[in-house]
């Protein structure tokens, strides 16, 4: 049995979205779509920072509930608290996003960063650059951001760094259908 689900990596500057069918035998995906949502910042000399936050809040919201609503499971890996307040702004507005989605009714499995790392790269202390290696290695088929020309010893068609995004998404999933709230959802799914 498949059900569609997501996986999210919150962030202000780089939102990972990882989408597909979960088959409830395997616990993989299949034909993940991969998205890394990264809002664009409108500046003048009039616009008041407040309202640049508002927007880029918009653009964050909207395609993260559309991806949520299509989903029978969401699983997130929930930021935690930050040092400066750039940082604590941008923790405010995803778990500002993670309340509404919750508000409508959609339900949540979080998990954390280091149970993300576990589940895809089996090493808590994974870098960027290893998460997204392991997450190629067991989607090499899935859609992962690239780079669009050659720049800074990049060619174009590499995957790029942005990409850790859409692998902790997928690395969110990994680690949330090992949970106990999702093994009792499963239990719903196969009775």
């Amino acid at each position: 049995m498949k059900i569609p689900v997501v996986g999210f990596d919150p962030s202000m500057n780089g939102w990972g979205i990882a989408e597909g069918e979960l088959d409830l035998t395997t616990g993989y995906l299949h034909t993940p779509r991969l998205t890394v949502l990264e809002p664009i910042k409108i500046k003048t000399k009039q616009t008041r920072v407040n309202s640049i936050d508002l927007d880029v809040a918009e653009q964050l919201a909207k395609p993260a509930l559309a991806a949520a609503r299509a989903a029978k499971v969401i699983f997130v890996e929930v930021p935690v608290g930050s040092q400066s307040a750039s940082a604590m702004k941008a923790y405010g507005m995803c778990v500002g996003i993670l309340g509404v989605l919750r508000a409508e009714g959609i339900q949540l499995i979080e998990v954390t960063a280091t149970e993300v790392k576990v589940a895809l790269s089996g090493n808590k202390n994974a870098t960027k650059t290893q998460m997204i290696s392991a997450a190629v290695g067991l989607y090499p088929e899935a859609s992962f951001p690239v780079y669009a020309k050659n720049s800074k010893g990049r060619k174009k068609g590499d995957i790029a760094d942005k990409a850790e995004h859409a692998a902790d998404a997928l690395g969110a999933i990994h680690a949330g259908v090992n949970t106990p709230m999702f093994q009792n959802l499963m239990k719903l799914y196969e009775s």
